[in-house]
């Protein structure tokens, strides 16, 4: 197993707020803003040995909500200028932004730090992780991992947050701070899921 560190974020937009949020509005907000997205941008840092040493990079990725504790389904693939950056930079640090369409800064955005695990192929298609994954992107059908058609060599990993930091909008009504990790995995939101028959696994896998 290779361990690679993340951060992403997300944004999306916040019902209506009527009195201050607290952590528990937060850790469900947090959880419904991640589960409504699949696809944000995602920040690396070029490593020592290229010519853009130390330079920002920033691209589209795709994940999956898969898991009921908040954990995310990736595909990887060596071909990624993202995948590379990771792998060779000491910290293996990244950072996606996820946000609503239109954008704006009074609309929620979570920060999720966290380490992402290379899979076993073969576990994630058994799991329902493959079939989770293409529901929410089927063209990802063309660069599936060990597929000898595929367009590139690819793999399957799991992003595991372990610090959540939430900005629903504007401090004067919205949660700005840290929200405890047992409390965003422990709350599902299970308006999100619809008909998301994989949403089963806990992390596990």
């Amino acid at each position: 197993m290779q361990l690679l560190s993340l951060t992403f974020f997300a944004v999306v937009i916040s019902p209506l707020i009527v009195c201050k949020e607290t952590v528990e509005d937060a850790a469900l907000l947090a959880r419904r803003l991640v589960a409504s997205q699949a696809v944000g941008v995602m920040a690396t840092i070029f490593p020592a040995n290229t010519s853009l040493e130390g330079e920002p990079f920033a691209l589209q990725e795709y994940y999956a909500n898969c898991y009921s504790n908040g954990s995310l389904s990736l595909i990887t693939m060596p071909i990624s200028r993202h995948t590379r950056n990771i792998v060779h930079s000491p910290s293996h640090s990244a950072s996606m932004t996820v946000w609503s369409t239109p954008p704006a800064a009074s609309r929620a955005r979570v920060a999720l730090i966290g380490n992402v695990t290379i899979l076993d192929t073969q576990l994630a298609v058994d799991s329902g992780i493959q079939d989770c994954y293409l529901q929410q992107h089927p063209d990802a059908r063309f660069w599936l991992p060990d597929d000898p058609d595929g367009a590139h060599e690819a793999f399957w990993a799991r992003f595991d947050p372990h610090s959540v930091f939430f900005v629903g909008g504007f401090g004067n009504k919205h949660f700005i701070g840290d929200v405890p990790l047992d409390l965003y995995q422990s709350t599902v939101p299970v308006d999100f899921l619809g008909d998301n028959d994989s949403f089963i696994v806990q992390g596990e896998i």
